[in-house]
């Protein structure tokens, strides 16, 4: 019989909030193979249905919103969740939903990959929809894990990507993680923002796939991590590392893109 404190001093537990990728790729099974990896417990909260395969989405298919709420409600009331993860919502109806959620729990680290196209190219997100994350979630994240298009998207002022970070500072996040894999440069360049100001900066070796589920692996480490106690710059490194670790050892499974091996470092 589990006891109060026996509950509270288990594995930490971090609640994925994200769409079913059928590959396996991306979605709620990669954040699962992610959290567990770093040695927490992975709960889900599916938000949406999706037809893929690791070439493109063909079709997505948001769950309704009170389903989504009963999700997370059975969860929250069982177990203490220490880090939320964010990943495809798909509509408004999903981000009003996942808002009503994480207030329900305002001292968790919300850590949000803002999911608004696929590696294949097919747009996730409309204006309406955009507008919502802004309004809805960045005030209540704490990590955002935009690429250089998402940021583009997302920030309501730059026209540079420092100025574009800054901004979505400035629009609620604690945090922003901006990833360069979609930059033309010749080694991937992340960096982490805060306080108004660029805290660290990490060039990755660029490799020579392109990966299914990437951003997916990288958000949860860093969610992970985060639950797990670790300050902030020292998560996102260590994620970034197990990341690329995973993308190096990754395999092509079908016709697309690879797939990252989550569990590389077990081999």
């Amino acid at each position: 019989m589990l006891t109060e404190h026996s509950v509270a001093s288990a594995v930490p537990v971090v609640m994925t909030l994200a769409g079913h990728d059928p590959t396996g790729g991306a979605g709620i099974q990669a954040d699962s193979e992610a959290i567990a990896s770093q040695g927490c417990h992975a709960v889900s909260v599916i938000t949406c249905l999706t037809v893929q395969d690791t070439r493109n989405v063909q079709r997505i298919e948001p769950l309704a919103d009170y389903l989504i709420e009963q999700q997370a409600e059975a969860l929250l009331a069982d177990m203490p969740i220490a880090a939320f993860k964010i990943g495809l919502l798909g509509s408004v109806e999903v981000v009003h939903a996942v808002h009503r959620i994480l207030l329900q729990a305002p001292d968790v680290p919300v850590i949000l990959d803002p999911v608004l196209a696929a590696g294949g190219g097919k747009d996730f997100a409309n204006a309406q929809l955009l507008g919502a994350i802004r309004e809805y979630l960045l005030p209540l994240t704490t990590l955002l894990t935009p690429n250089v298009p998402e940021a583009t998207q997302l920030a309501v002022r730059g026209a540079t990507l420092d100025e574009q970070a800054f901004s979505l500072l400035d629009q609620g996040c604690e945090y922003v993680l901006l990833t360069g894999t979609h930059a033309a440069t010749e080694r991937v360049e992340n960096a982490l923002y805060g306080d108004g100001k660029r805290l660290r900066t990490w060039l990755w070796e660029r490799l020579p796939e392109t990966y299914h589920g990437s951003g997916c692996t990288l958000t949860s480490a860093c969610a992970a991590n985060l639950a797990k106690g670790m300050e902030m710059s020292k998560a996102v490194a260590a994620a970034q590392a197990y990341t690329w670790g995973s993308l190096q050892a990754g395999r092509k499974i079908g016709r697309g893109q690879w797939m990252p091996d989550r569990f590389y470092w077990t081999k």
